[in-house]
């Protein structure tokens, strides 16, 4: 028991002089900071109800960070999300990302009628239009690529992505890779955008 005591004190006090952060700590501070500040619109878990807030759930943890700045830095504009980022230190930052990175999308349905278009554009892109897959950055099962902090889009809400490709075709939004969705979205048609995104929220 003893020894026991002994180890702990020394582990905590290593914590201390290192300036290390236990993962149970960083894990914690997280849920907090979802619950207390993000949850009112991302829901509790990242799984927001409002088909105008995206989900967070499952998101990647490096493309959350990287937004978060953006919305701190107002290089990306959002009032709200610009006021909520202010109050946020880098390491909350971290924390925060990496609690709902981990936690599981609800799953979506997409409308039966634009699965087809929506698959095709997703899968194979339009090549007369010079729209590249879309699958060829955010992989074949939409989920992402983490090291690239290229956002997962399968699950999400098909109305936010609707929005966030007008954004992208209209300059509201930049886009972080050499302005590739500024370039993708300005090539696709309103109904093709409508499909696309349609297909991406019953991806799962």
């Amino acid at each position: 028991m003893k020894s026991s005591v002994i180890l702990l004190f020394c582990s905590i006090s290593l914590i201390a002089v290192s300036g290390m952060v236990p993962a149970w700590a960083t894990a914690s501070s997280g849920a907090a900071l979802a619950q207390n500040v993000c949850s009112a619109c991302h829901g509790p878990d990242g799984n927001s109800l409002t088909p105008s807030f995206p989900k967070l759930a499952g998101q990647g943890e490096a493309y959350l960070i990287h937004s978060l700045k953006d919305f701190k830095s107002g290089r990306r504009s959002n009032p709200i999300m610009y006021s909520m980022a202010q109050t946020l230190t880098p390491s909350e930052m971290d924390s925060v990302a990496h609690f709902f990175s981990k936690q599981k999308m609800s799953p979506g349905t997409a409308n039966p009628k634009l699965v087809a278009l929506g698959q095709r554009i997703f899968r194979g892109g339009l090549p007369k239009q010079g729209v590249p897959a879309c699958m060829a950055c955010h992989g074949p099962d939409g989920m992402g690529n983490e090291p690239a902090a290229y956002p997962r889009l399968a699950g999400q809400w098909a109305p936010y992505l609707l929005e966030q490709l007008n954004a992208f075709a209209h300059g509201k939004r930049k886009s972080t890779n050499h302005g590739m969705m500024n370039y993708v979205a300005a090539h696709l048609t309103p109904a093709q955008m409508k499909a696309v995104a349609s297909y991406l929220q019953g991806l799962h």
